[in-house]
């Protein structure tokens, strides 16, 4: 079985909250900035899963 793609929440060495989006073969594809407030962390993970469906993929060359 595979497993879905998720965020997940967690606490790094210098003991801020953030968050990594892991894909379903298990690869780290995006992280977040650091987060004084664990639910800071899980409200922007929130906030990018409500958002990016709608983004544009654009290309710079």
């Amino acid at each position: 079985m595979m497993m879905r793609s998720r965020f997940v929440i967690y606490k790094d060495i210098a003991g801020y909250y953030r968050w990594y989006l892991q894909a379903t073969n298990g690869e780290k594809v995006a992280s977040s900035e650091a987060y004084l407030l664990k639910q800071s962390a899980i409200d922007s993970a929130n906030w990018i899963k409500k958002i990016a469906w709608s983004m544009d993929v654009v290309s710079t060359i």
